[in-house]
């Protein structure tokens, strides 16, 4: 065996090992994080997951399936920078949880320069519902339910009205964003939030799929193939717009 040849096989396998390392890097983030990155000709996508419940400020018991605040922020933080990462798929599964942490995730989402698409699949429930609309476009399982109710709080408050105005503020915040980023009105939005008779012993309405398009929270019914196929059309787009800017920037150069 020649040396050019011993050279040649060497890197080979440095190559080998490296790819090696690598898919078992992405194992791992998709075990830990429920998160990876698919590349084809299409567009390179991330794959996002909030799933049971949405942990902020308060640690939850470990038995609870949770999504956390700090995990997901620096992620999306990421995604927006890579160059490489043309679009976002959100998938949710969520019973809720932290608002304030909720609503700073969706807040970045639709923050995002990047196209992004959302699938509703099992539950999108409470805090899950404007992280659900904080994407560009929105589908929902047909099976899939969406739970819309005034905010709750667990644990001691101080009963003053200085907190209830806290709160309701809160609250107009969360209605604000959803009409924003969906086709419901604030209306709309407040009436399904405090409607009676629907929830044992509570207030609110829960919506299945179809009904939560009719009523214009989400854009379509469909499953995943549907979202990809949406979330492709936009990176190929967004594609077109930038060959079209640069085009005009060099011709504008010249």
């Amino acid at each position: 065996m020649t040396s050019e040849n011993k050279v040649t096989f060497n890197k080979s396998s440095l190559e080998s090992d490296s790819s090696k390392e690598e898919k078992h890097e992405n194992t791992e983030i998709i075990k830990e994080l429920g998160q990876s990155t698919i590349s084809n000709p299409k567009g390179n996508i991330h794959c996002l997951t909030i799933i049971g419940q949405i942990e902020g400020h308060m640690v939850l018991p470990p038995q609870n399936k949770t999504t956390k605040y700090e995990h997901v922020i620096p992620q999306l933080v990421a995604i927006e920078e890579n160059e490489d990462i043309e679009g976002l798929l959100l998938v949710l599964n969520t019973v809720g949880g932290d608002v304030e942490a909720g609503l700073a995730i969706a807040e970045m989402i639709a923050s995002m320069s990047k196209p992004a698409v959302s699938l509703v699949l099992g539950g999108g429930h409470s805090i899950g519902v404007p992280m659900a609309v904080s994407t560009n476009y929105s589908f929902i399982a047909p099976s899939a339910t969406m739970t819309i109710h005034p905010l709750r709080l667990n644990g001691m408050i101080i009963g003053v009205p200085q907190t209830y105005e806290y709160f309701d503020k809160m609250q107009e915040r969360v209605v604000q964003f959803v009409s924003k980023n969906s086709n419901i009105s604030k209306d709309m939005f407040r009436e399904l939030m405090l409607k009676t008779g629907e929830l044992a012993n509570d207030v609110g309405t829960v919506l299945f799929g179809e009904e939560a398009v009719r009523r214009g929270l989400i854009n379509e019914v469909g499953g995943l193939a549907e979202a990809l196929k949406k979330l492709y059309e936009m990176i190929k787009l967004n594609r077109e717009k930038k060959n079209s800017t640069s085009g005009m920037e060099r011709g504008a150069l010249q």
